[in-house]
């Protein structure tokens, strides 16, 4: 209700700011709050909400609140964002998001909402070269590592991307300063990125052990690359936030590389139990193809990429989207409890995803569009590949403004030695809505 009430003040107080000369059908036109008369200078809100409804295997020795449970079903907010921006002046933007993500029954109430980007930045040519400052998702490494979460082509963003999600960063969103650009056909972005404290991270250890982790010693400067080069249709980068799919709306052909480089960000003993600092190094590089293939509406999106990821000896790092179960009396289950599996680690992965879009008004005025993807990581810890696979459709009610989207989604189970154990699936059905 707070939140409510400030966005109606707000809107209130943009209409009294407004010139007396231009017409309501202008101020609100392209469903921007245009602040003079040729629409160039604006504020924009948008709003977004995916709903899950899942059922899902557990991994071996889960419990929730101390009882023993295999499988379970579950309703969550996977994600909420109002997003607030807008080009004040021919040379001035500013970005703001706020929202949640993953509330279900297990998480605490009422204190989820919270700030993820807050920047501003500077024209110092309108094309070749903005610069700014913030907490915000201008990273380095792969395309989506900064995914636009209500263009996602599948259920879920690649998100083993995020390198650092939530470790030092605030979910993917980094305190930065950053320049981004294009030079003719090359989009850039560059950025030094102060991490955040790894002793309020959630999973946080102060041991050391002979397999690398996250230093608790003050951090160095993290420095952030990605390149691409757009060979067809131009894409935006006002926003650091990566489509998914246009639906056939565009015709992108890019190819990009990046890094994520800090010095001394891991630590671990060596053989004589002496502490090792190593530096964290990550290097990708990505093709994606994004475009209308038929003459009724059409469209594929493929997406594939490769990147290395260097951690530190033996480093992984579980991954447990809207965790349902909070404990686990399994201490040998590297995966840890609920739906957790090696989603990072010190290796190579290889990742792809592609989506069909069938005709227009297939069924009435909606369409479908099948999607599949699979991360194929070689995790130095791990015996052997971990593979995680989500098959899926799309029905676009109206595009990406209402859809549903059905789901499976399949990860495999280790035990701490790195020994392969066993498999576990999730059906998932998610309705987004999105205001754009």
């Amino acid at each position: 209700m707070k939140t409510t009430n400030i966005l109606a003040t707000g809107l209130l107080l943009l209409g009294f700011c407004m010139p007396q000369h231009l017409q309501a059908q202008d101020f609100f036109k392209d469903r921007k709050l245009n602040l003079n008369e040729d629409g160039s200078n604006y504020v924009k809100f948008t709003f977004l909400t995916q709903a899950w409804l899942r059922h899902q295997d557990f991994n071996p020795g889960s419990t929730i609140n101390g009882v023993a449970q295999d499988n379970g079903t579950d309703i969550g907010i996977r994600r909420y964002r109002v997003q607030m921006y807008g080009q004040l002046t021919d040379r001035v933007f500013i970005y703001t998001q706020f929202g949640e993500n993953n509330f279900n029954n297990m998480s605490d109430r009422k204190v989820g909402f919270f700030v993820h980007d807050a920047m501003g930045d500077y024209a110092i040519d309108k094309e070749k070269l903005s610069l700014g400052m913030g907490l915000s998702g201008w990273s380095g490494l792969a395309r989506f590592a900064s995914p636009s979460a209500g263009t996602i082509l599948g259920v879920d963003a690649p998100l083993y991307q995020q390198s650092t999600n939530d470790v030092t960063d605030q979910f993917l969103r980094k305190l930065s300063v950053f320049a981004k650009g294009k030079l003719g056909k090359l989009d850039y972005r560059i950025a030094m990125a102060k991490p955040m404290n790894i002793q309020k991270s959630a999973n946080y250890n102060p041991t050391v052990t002979t397999n690398a982790t996250f230093s608790s010693e003050p951090p160095n400067m993290q420095w952030n690359g990605y390149f691409q080069y757009q060979f067809k249709d131009q894409e935006s980068n006002q926003t650091p936030y990566m489509t998914g799919t246009y639906l056939g709306k565009k015709k992108v052909l890019n190819v990009g590389a990046g890094f994520i480089y800090q010095k001394d960000a891991i630590w671990r003993l060596g053989t004589t139990n002496d502490t090792i600092r190593e530096n964290m190094v990550h290097l990708a590089a990505d093709v994606y193809y994004d475009a209308p293939i038929g003459s009724r509406g059409e469209a594929i999106s493929a997406y594939g990429s490769i990147t290395h990821y260097d951690f530190g000896k033996n480093y992984t790092r579980n991954a447990a989207v809207m965790n349902p179960a909070n404990g686990t009396k399994d201490p040998t289950i590297l995966n840890g409890s609920g739906n957790g599996f090696p989603m990072y680690g010190t290796g190579t992965i290889f990742y792809g995803q592609i989506g069909y879009k069938l005709k227009d008004n297939l069924i009435g005025k909606t369409t479908l569009m099948p999607y599949a993807s699979l991360q194929h990581a070689n995790y130095e810890r791990l015996n052997r590949a971990m593979q995680f696979y989500d098959v899926g459709v799309n029905w676009l009610l109206s595009g990406h403004t209402s859809k549903f989207t059905v789901a499976y989604q399949s990860r495999p189970v280790y035990h701490t030695n790195g020994d392969y154990l066993d498999r576990k699936g999730a059906i998932i059905a998610q309705y987004q809505v999105f205001f754009n």
